[in-house]
């Protein structure tokens, strides 16, 4: 029904095994990874928390893979944590304040997300300050939108920003990070860090127990 591995092998060697045994969901071309960020003394999200994608897979996607990211990441967040997922597409740009090549691969791939799943509360491209802050937003977006200001899905451009992003919030706010959940495939997976400890291990086997339930 799921799977939990990880503490004696690489990520690498999991993906393979996932893919080989379980397989990817009907639309997906690639697996991905999320981690649950819970902040300390943080309101915004669902009560303090945060999903945030792609932390440990891939390191520069293209905007379909992109896009199958944020709806794996979305499916994610209603399926293990009940949420009403708001996804935010993160950029160094809000809606064009910026132009560059980096930009554009985020506006397709919402582009693509949007066509893939109509119905999924998503927009982009936002700077993470935009997607978090509402007073922000009333200054640097015009029109409604259903996600900027109250993101609780941050889906990052590359691997570099993810995995930077969620060990800085770690480090400095204290956050406490659950995962690496990885996405995309038919059946919940999670991928434990080799360094990973008993309470880490019973946590990853909650995850997918909670995500097999549903």
């Amino acid at each position: 029904d799921g799977m939990v591995a990880g503490a004696v092998y690489a990520t690498e060697e999991i993906i393979m095994a996932a893919n080989l045994l379980i397989g990817l969901a009907d639309g997906v071309s690639i697996p991905s990874s999320s981690f649950l960020i819970e902040i300390p003394g943080y309101s915004g999200g669902e009560d303090g928390v945060l999903l945030f994608a792609d932390c440990a897979v891939n390191a520069n996607p293209t905007p379909q893979e992109l896009a199958d990211i944020a709806i794996a990441s979305a499916r994610t967040a209603e399926i293990l944590c009940g949420w009403e997922p708001r996804v935010a597409m993160l950029s160094f740009s809000t809606k064009g304040s910026a132009k560059h090549p980096d930009c554009d691969k985020v506006i397709k791939a919402l582009d693509m997300a949007k066509a893939q799943a109509p119905g999924l509360a998503i927009d982009g491209e936002l700077q993470a300050d935009s997607a978090l802050v509402p007073a922000i937003v009333r200054r640097k977006i015009q029109g409604q939108s259903s996600v900027a200001g109250k993101a609780n899905v941050l889906v990052f451009p590359d691997l570099d920003a993810g995995n930077i992003a969620y060990k800085l919030v770690q480090i400095l706010a204290g956050a406490a990070t659950y995962g690496t959940i990885l996405q995309g495939y038919t059946k919940p997976v999670s991928d434990l860090s080799r360094g990973a400890s008993s309470q880490d291990v019973l946590g990853a086997i909650a995850m997918v127990a909670a995500q097999v339930r549903t």
